[in-house]
């Protein structure tokens, strides 16, 4: 595949036209794809996409968020191997094309939180380092990025640098963090309930656009729910009660242990995230600064405007967080921002 450059210009406008992008270069560019996988924790079968290039010598590994599914992350894909990278992306267990640990595969579910990690940490020694690479750098959103840290802190070598898209450092609770916490551990003695459905969560259903709170993009919001209209098995719903008490002791656990972090971080926040709690963000950087390696910046990048999906946002909120994001790169890798990515701040 022909390699060209992307700038800004583009993705200022792409939304206009998103139809025909999708249908024509992005289409012909998923079609590209190699899709593999191997035997995670408990020999659940994991699943990832890798888009190359025999021109490219960089890679990005992405860790996507809650429900999601490579099959949602062609254009960001697409972004990024034209800005000259190979793309590398994970379906975490229990979701995506990856297994299911239920007989019910709605519900978002996991055993133990470190068994996301170390799924993500076979997928680095397995798949991604023997493939030799000379420049290696990470991209996470959400839950996905609680599971990156979680890497980050115990392999704080294994990237150049990572960015943390409204990462999960924190959970925006319906209720007092007290009262929370009560429910959960009253749920994890009860085994008829620790495995279902969280409160005020169920199945799968799509929500129209005006009620969604994850992004103002009306087309890639369209897009995403036509990932799970065309492949109903992609389809998660809410999480249980048992993923809720694991993510929230592992929230915990990265704002503790953040000083373990070498890497360099990029976070970026959404200004209206009614998803993740951005007070953690500052927690975090608050952490990583205490250590002596704040992250960039010293603090938050907040993405004004953005809703949770800041990836999947509206044209210019998108777009200035892709340039963030591979100035960053660009930055930790000794490489010309502009000749390298063609872009413009």
């Amino acid at each position: 595949m022909t390699s060209f450059k992307l700038n800004s210009d583009e993705w200022l406008n792409r939304e206009k036209q998103f139809s025909a992008f999708a249908t024509g270069p992005l289409l012909d560019f998923w079609r590209q794809r190699e899709e593999g996988e191997f035997a995670g924790v408990g020999e659940v079968p994991i699943r990832f996409v890798r888009f190359s290039s025999p021109q490219h010598q960089r890679v990005v590994v992405v860790s996507p968020g809650r429900i999601e599914s490579y099959v949602k992350y062609p254009e960001i894909a697409y972004d990024l191997f034209h800005s000259g990278y190979d793309v590398m992306i994970i379906d975490h267990r229990g979701q995506g094309r990856s297994g299911r640990m239920l007989p019910d595969p709605h519900r978002g579910h996991v055993v133990n939180f470190a068994d996301y990690v170390d799924d993500f940490a076979q997928f680095y020694h397995q798949e991604v380092e023997p493939r030799g690479y000379k420049q290696r750098v990470a991209l996470a959103h959400s839950m996905g990025g609680a599971i990156l840290a979680q890497f980050l802190i115990r392999e704080p070598q294994a990237f150049a640098a990572a960015a943390l898209c409204a990462p999960m450092l924190g959970i925006y609770l319906p209720m007092p963090g007290w009262m929370a916490n009560r429910i959960l551990s009253w749920t994890e003695k009860q085994p008829m309930l620790r495995d279902y459905y969280a409160v005020g969560t169920g199945q799968w259903r799509p929500l129209p656009y005006v009620v969604n709170v994850l992004t103002h993009s009306r087309e890639r919001y369209r897009r995403s729910l036509s990932c799970y209209a065309d492949y109903p098995e992609l389809r998660v719903g809410g999480p249980t009660y048992h993923w809720v008490w694991e993510s929230i002791q592992a929230c915990q656990q990265i704002i503790a242990q953040a000083a373990k972090i070498t890497t360099p971080i990029l976070l970026l926040q959404a200004s209206e995230d009614r998803v993740v709690d951005n007070r953690s963000h500052w927690s975090f950087c608050q952490a990583l600064s205490d250590a002596g390696r704040p992250c960039e910046g010293g603090k938050p990048r907040v993405i004004k405007g953005a809703r949770h999906e800041i990836l999947f946002e509206r044209d210019a909120m998108r777009a200035e967080a892709l340039n963030a994001i591979l100035c960053f790169f660009a930055q930790h890798l000794g490489g010309n921002v502009a000749a390298d990515n063609s872009i413009r701040g």
